[in-house]
């Protein structure tokens, strides 16, 4: 889970402030509407400095969330991009997990924003792994949920916004509830989508399989990774529907997400994948996808923001 440290910073619209000053007024427009985009950004202590992953894909969908609720953040993509680097050094954080929100503020209380100003901030904090170290080598524990994704037309599934997230703690809260470490939620048409917080691969006759974006997803940005580093592993990728029963009988199924990286599924309804732990087609992916993000290896993609340059 994350850990705030109070005694960092936080950029908040143009400003880096002490944490503890960082507030809101009560009849901000976003706590009553969910009416804010955020993201999600590691930055990982690699062999040759601190580097933010993927952050240009991470600020351009902030920017592509906003867009879609017509949110104009008043800051250009330069600026965001800045400031996320910038509130790593003034910390002096050699790793940390970013959250860039912009929201709509105090100024009415209508569902329509009408003159609600538009606030960025980028609070770091600390993460470790979303679903437990053990998750990354052993695999989890999950279920199908019983709360099903927003159909087409609804929510927008592309944007990354508060408001959708309620989806989202239905389909764990029910999970841990439960005994189970996360949910998998079906589309509205009842196949595979994602979890609450993660896209899920399916690996069935050596194929490796994900849900297409119009199965009400996210573009996720390590999902993106996952494909490109799969296919460069010589696996073929598929982004096809995935009907529910096809999880019980998969050889491996996986999670990919910024905050959950790659993490294994082991039992799914309490029904072993595969042997019952992490396969190996799963483990390559994870070793090449570590191995990046550390500095191990060389970045073929370019996906790594040093801080220090």
């Amino acid at each position: 889970m994350s850990k705030f440290d109070e005694t960092l910073k936080i950029w908040f619209s143009g400003k880096i402030i002490d944490w503890k000053d960082a507030n809101i007024h009560v009849a901000s427009h976003v706590i009553h509407y969910g009416s804010g985009v955020f993201e999600g950004v590691r930055c990982y202590n690699t062999a040759k400095g601190p580097a933010v992953f993927r952050l240009k894909e991470h600020v351009q969908r902030l920017f592509n969330s906003a867009k879609i609720y017509r949110m104009k953040i008043p800051f250009t993509f330069e600026q965001v991009f800045d400031a996320s680097l910038d509130i790593i050094r003034v910390n002096k954080m050699k790793e940390a997990y970013l959250r860039p929100v912009a929201f709509r503020g105090y100024d009415s209380l209508g569902v329509h924003p009408k003159d609600c100003p538009i606030e960025c901030v980028i609070i770091p904090m600390v993460w470790g792994k979303y679903l437990g170290d053990e998750a990354i080598h052993e695999g989890v524990d999950v279920r199908v949920s019983s709360w099903t994704r927003m159909a087409p037309n609804t929510f927008p599934a592309l944007a990354k916004c508060g408001a959708n997230y309620m989806n989202s703690q239905l389909i764990k809260l029910e999970a841990d509830a439960d005994g189970y470490e996360e949910g998998i939620a079906l589309d509205s048409a009842g196949y595979v989508s994602e979890g609450s917080g993660e896209n899920i691969f399916v690996i069935f006759d050596g194929k490796i399989l994900t849900p297409p974006l119009g199965a009400s997803v996210l573009p996720g940005i390590t999902r993106d990774s996952v494909i490109k580093i799969a296919r460069d592993l010589g696996f073929e990728v598929v982004e096809k529907i995935i009907p529910r029963e096809m999880l019980y009988i998969a050889e491996e199924v996986f999670f990919t997400g910024s905050a959950a990286e790659v993490s294994p599924i082991r039992t799914i309804d309490r029904i072993p994948i595969g042997p019952g732990r992490r396969g190996p087609i799963t483990q390559k992916i994870q070793r090449r996808f570590f191995d990046i993000i550390e500095g191990k290896v060389d970045d073929p993609y370019g996906w790594l923001t040093f801080v220090y340059k």
